[in-house]
């Protein structure tokens, strides 16, 4: 969506703030408490660590979409 800026935790936020969501996760990064709520704001890596694998291993089965070969099968 953008790069770690307080203008893409803006952007983000008016793309979300229309769900209802009781607790939102997020890392320490300092623009999220500027936007977040702080009664509905968990700043906690253990309850993003999760995602971050499910994003990594995405990224690693992905990897073989851009290549000529299959990703696993190089050497």
């Amino acid at each position: 969506m953008g790069d770690r800026s307080h203008q893409t935790v803006e952007k983000f936020w008016e793309t979300i703030k229309q769900h209802k969501m009781e607790k939102i996760s997020s890392d320490h990064w300092k623009s999220y408490q500027s936007i977040v709520a702080k009664e509905k704001h968990l700043q906690t890596k253990a309850e993003t660590f999760t995602v971050e694998a499910y994003n990594n291993l995405f990224r690693h089965f992905l990897a073989r979409m851009r290549r000529k070969s299959n990703a696993i099968l190089e050497k």
